[in-house]
């Protein structure tokens, strides 16, 4: 054969390979682009490698969500997690067990907390003179409550609840079951009627409730923790007899507007310590996880009562102006999942 000839059969080999390998890639499917550099993505069901995405949507390890959105498959959560966005971590589960609530009327709020063997847990250590707290809010953060069920020998809590309107409310029971994790685990609540979320009010630096005028000094730093110092006055005088609420002078919750994350919060000091004082000042650290609004309510008693002053805080640059209120506050955020650690319960 000629040395034409010899070239010709070169050629239509090649063309049958490649031919060949088209045809393999099609019959399997698309498999995407690959750039120089690039590692593939991770098999179906197993994860990708330092935060890499699968190819199916999953996210890596490190206690991230995957594509499904729920929370029953985040339920190892993550430390950078903030409390109340799971129903379940650890094991444990918040099961709310009331049915429907009606606004302005009594309801015995009924709920439940599962552990790693499915059955209620009725075994919990006390903390700042409870079992477990809980906190009631509804969704656009305008009402708010702090109360104290009790537990029945099945494990079942009640308590008595008013929900002032119709709606859907975030329920937080904050705990430590006895040889287990400290937790904050959230579920919604929902109240029979309609339902107009508001605004968050605007933020600002000082806050009247019942009398009494409590001023906050500091800023919410994301990523850092942050000194918060609250003062509390009445009629133009100072405050320096408060008395001691569940073990301190002064009981901090802070939520971040639109998914009502829990945020990390630390007193400073206690009442007996030998250097905590009575007032007016009880000082804080929080932590925030991100920029935005958050709302802040700080319960404290005086003269045998128990008040709660609300304040609405931007979360920003070190001794940045407190900015207005601009997260929509009625409905949960895009940021993690509403069904799915340790937050912002602090005495």
């Amino acid at each position: 054969m000629n040395t034409a000839g010899r070239l010709g059969l070169y050629a239509l080999g090649l063309a049958v390979v490649f031919g060949g390998a088209l045809g393999a890639g099609n019959a399997l499917g698309d498999t995407g682009a690959v750039t120089a550099g690039a590692k593939a993505p991770a098999a179906h069901g197993e994860p990708a490698a330092h935060g890499q995405q699968s190819a199916h949507g999953q996210q890596s390890a490190h206690g991230q969500q995957n594509a499904q959105g729920h929370g029953d498959a985040a339920q190892a959560g993550s430390e950078d997690t903030p409390g109340g966005l799971q129903v379940s971590e650890n094991g444990y589960t918040l099961v709310p067990l009331t049915g429907e609530i009606r606004p302005g009327e009594p309801a015995d709020f009924r709920f439940a907390v599962t552990g790693p063997g499915g059955g209620n847990v009725t075994d919990f250590e006390t903390r700042h003179d409870k079992r477990l707290h809980l906190i009631v809010t509804s969704r656009d953060l305008t009402t708010f409550q702090h109360v104290h069920p009790e537990m029945s020998a099945d494990g079942v809590w009640t308590v008595k609840l008013t929900l002032p309107e119709g709606g859907p409310y975030r329920a937080f029971a904050d705990f430590a079951p006895t040889g287990g994790p400290a937790l904050t685990l959230g579920a919604d609540v929902f109240v029979a009627g309609g339902y107009t979320p508001r605004p968050l009010p605007a933020a600002a630096r000082t806050a009247s409730v019942d009398g009494y005028t409590v001023e906050l000094a500091g800023d919410l730093v994301p990523g850092r923790s942050s000194r918060l110092t609250l003062k509390v006055a009445k009629g133009g005088a100072l405050v320096t007899d408060l008395q001691p609420y569940l073990g301190a002078y002064g009981h901090l919750v802070a939520l971040r507007g639109g998914d009502l994350a829990y945020l990390h919060v630390h007193p400073d000091g206690e009442p007996g310590d030998g250097v905590t004082k009575p007032g007016p000042e009880i000082v804080f650290y929080a932590q925030a996880p991100s920029g935005g609004d958050y709302r802040l309510f700080l319960d404290f008693q005086h003269e045998g009562k128990v008040r709660t002053a609300a304040f609405t805080v931007h979360a920003g640059s070190p001794g940045a102006a407190p900015e207005p209120g601009g997260t929509p506050a009625g409905t949960p955020s895009a940021g993690p999942a509403d069904h799915d650690d340790q937050g912002a319960h602090s005495h």
